[in-house]
């Protein structure tokens, strides 16, 4: 609703550049958001599914945590770029 007031009374160019600004930030925040939920998501389903696999068989433990920090370590490389383009996104106007 602020947003709204802001626009109506801005003077016309810069109606258009806050609104843009405005739609800019917030796909960024979304963006982010679902790239930090994601990666949450998927570091703990891996964590909690290599515990069970080493449960199971101990002997292969070494190679199950291997394979878990490979993959977590592959997750955290793909948010970390999801989120630097978010925040190339809200920084191109």
């Amino acid at each position: 609703m602020h947003t709204l007031l802001m626009l109506l009374q801005a003077p016309a160019g810069d109606a258009v550049k806050m609104a843009l600004n405005s739609n800019a930030l917030l796909g960024a925040g979304i963006g982010m958001g679902l790239a930090l939920i994601g990666a949450g998501i998927g570091i703990g389903r891996i964590g909690g599914q290599a515990v069970e696999a080493i449960a199971r068989q101990p002997e292969a433990s070494a190679d199950i945590r291997g394979a878990m920090i490979l993959t977590a370590a592959l997750i955290e490389g793909a948010t970390l770029a999801a989120l630097v383009f978010a925040l190339l996104f809200k920084l191109i106007k």
